[in-house]
This record gives C-alpha cells, sequence and structure tokens, in this order.
C-alpha cells in the first residue's frame, strides 16, 4: 500500500480498524504521481491521487486501473507566496519563477488560475518539483511563488507563507484509489482490496465524526500546530465530507474535462479517454460496505 505522511495507515489505526486479517506493508510517497510510477513497476499494489496522476498514466502507457472515487475538501491546495512577496494576484506571477507539483492537482490548478487571468505557464519560470523539494526551494528564496498542497502547507505557513490563491474552488474533490491490474485479477488479492476498501469508507466515517481526536494525532505525524490543522480540517468539512464512492460516470466525466485541459495547455500530446483507466469491479463491495 501507498500512502501520505499521517495518512491511511493513521486513519485506519484511530479508528481501531487495522486488525486486517492479511498482511499489509505501508510505504509513505509524497504525490500521487509518484504512486502512479511505483504501481507501474510493480512495487505497489494499491495507492490514493487525485484524478490527475492517472491521466499522465495514459500517455506513458502505464498500467494502472481506477478502482473508486474519495469524493472530499480541497481547502489545501493552493499557491503560496513568501512573506516580503508584494503579489496580490496570480496576474503579478508573470515573469516569475513558479514551483509546482508535476502531473498534480498542483499542475491542474496553476493553469486554470492563469487561464482565468488571460496567462499561460510559458508567461512565468514554472519549475516542476516534488513536495520536498519545493518546500526546500521556497524556504530558501528561491521561488517567487509555490503551487502545492497537504502538509506542506501548514508548515510553510507557519514560516510566514501566506495563500495567494485557494484552489478549492477550482478543483471537482474527486481523489481516486488506484490499483495495480495484476492485484485485481489475483483472487486473494481482490477479496483483501474489497476488506481494505470498506475499512476505509469506515475509517472515514469515524474522521468526520472525531475531528478534534484526528487532528490532534495527525498534528503529531505531520509535526505542525494542532490549532493549524484542527481549523483546516474544520473548514475542509463545511466545504465537503469525505466519502468512499463506486465508480461512476459523473466521476469519469470529471476526469475527461481535466485531462482536456491538459490537452488544450499542450501538457499532454493527444487528446485521451480517460474511460479505459477505470474498472468497476469493486463497485458492489463499497455499495454493500455499512
Amino acid at each position: 500500500m501507498a500512502k501520505y505522511k499521517g495518512g491511511w495507515d493513521l486513519d485506519l489505526k484511530l479508528a481501531e480498524l487495522d486488525n486486517f486479517p492479511y498482511k499489509i506493508q505501508f510505504t509513505e510517497f509524497t504525490g500521487g504521481n509518484l504512486m502512479v510510477q511505483a504501481i507501474n513497476a510493480g512495487a505497489i499494489d494499491l495507492a490514493s491521487a487525485s484524478e490527475i496522476p492517472p491521466i499522465f498514466a495514459i500517455e506513458s502507457k502505464a498500467s494502472v486501473k481506477i478502482i473508486a472515487t474519495r469524493k472530499g475538501p480541497t481547502v489545501g491546495q493552493v499557491v503560496l507566496v513568501p512573506k516580503n512577496s508584494t503579489a496580490k494576484t496570480i496576474a503579478d506571477l508573470k515573469g516569475k519563477k513558479v514551483g509546482y507539483v508535476k502531473a498534480t492537482t498542483a499542475h491542474y490548478f496553476l493553469i486554470k488560475m492563469l487561464e482565468k487571468v488571460g496567462l499561460t505557464m510559458k508567461d512565468m519560470t514554472a519549475v516542476p518539483l516534488s513536495i520536498p523539494d519545493g518546500l526546500s526551494a521556497f524556504r530558501k528564496g528561491d521561488l517567487d511563488a509555490w503551487a502545492t498542497y497537504g502538509y506542506s502547507i501548514p508548515q510553510a505557513k507557519k514560516e510566514g507563507a501566506r495563500v495567494l490563491e485557494s484552489a478549492k474552488d477550482i478543483l471537482s474533490g474527486n481523489f481516486v484509489i488506484i490499483a495495480a491490474p495484476n492485484a485485481i485479477a489475483d483472487p486473494e488479492k481482490k477479496i483483501a482490496i474489497a476488506d481494505f476498501l470498506c475499512r476505509l469508507q469506515k475509517s472515514q466515517a469515524w474522521r468526520e465524526s472525531n475531528l478534534k481526536q484526528w487532528s490532534k494525532s495527525y498534528a503529531t505525524a505531520i509535526n505542525v500546530d494542532e490549532s493549524i490543522v484542527y481549523e483546516d480540517a474544520q473548514e475542509g468539512q463545511q466545504q465537503r465530507r469525505q466519502q468512499l464512492l463506486p465508480v461512476s460516470d459523473e466521476a469519469i466525466n470529471s476526469q475527461q474535462k481535466v485531462a482536456d485541459t491538459f490537452f488544450k495547455a499542450g501538457v499532454i500530446p493527444a487528446k485521451v479517454n480517460v474511460k479505459q483507466l477505470w474498472d468497476s469491479t469493486f463497485n458492489e463491495d463499497i455499495a454493500k460496505c455499512n
């Protein structure tokens, strides 16, 4: 299993759902794009990402399937600027050096933000960086702005960074569970994945009902002040509660719009049909989990 820092393993432990009747090894990653690569390399069976990294899997002919959707908040997706920055809008980034996480939500929402003010990625020096490298470059003053997500935001804000613009109304809130096709085809792993998806669904319900307790544990896991985490979690819950949902036409259509945006922006060389990524094998298992 691939996981983020303070991710699936923490949620399942807090909800007392980590008594698996099978063996699990969790490996930490900083982005869904890296998880897709790990699945394609045969190193990972199951992972979570936004709807964006799998689009690039089509281009690279990666062996990845989407088996479920996680509906969730999008408050932790922003463009940050240093505390001494004079930038007031995205338009002020013209000609500036801007870091972003390639093939992720950060890549997508940066394109959409620039589009709104009549700019493209070519109007600035866009630097693709991993989350750790981006945080390091941002701290050193090597970036004029940084399009990022997740636990890096409260860390940077704690050190004086401010949000230039949020992507919470740009992103769909559709995150996906991705799996290796050979894991789906393996009878024993298929049973384990179905059980794991149900546990995830229940752990998300627990989190929504125990936000204060979750925030305390998550803040410890990522080494950020509990008050910052709890405030962000409350804002996220007000926007959209987390849910694990079966594969649907609505989710496929949402991802297709994102893929079309990347093609229009010249990020991917050809128009792609995302439907080939989706696999409804676990729809019944998700629907009957309670």
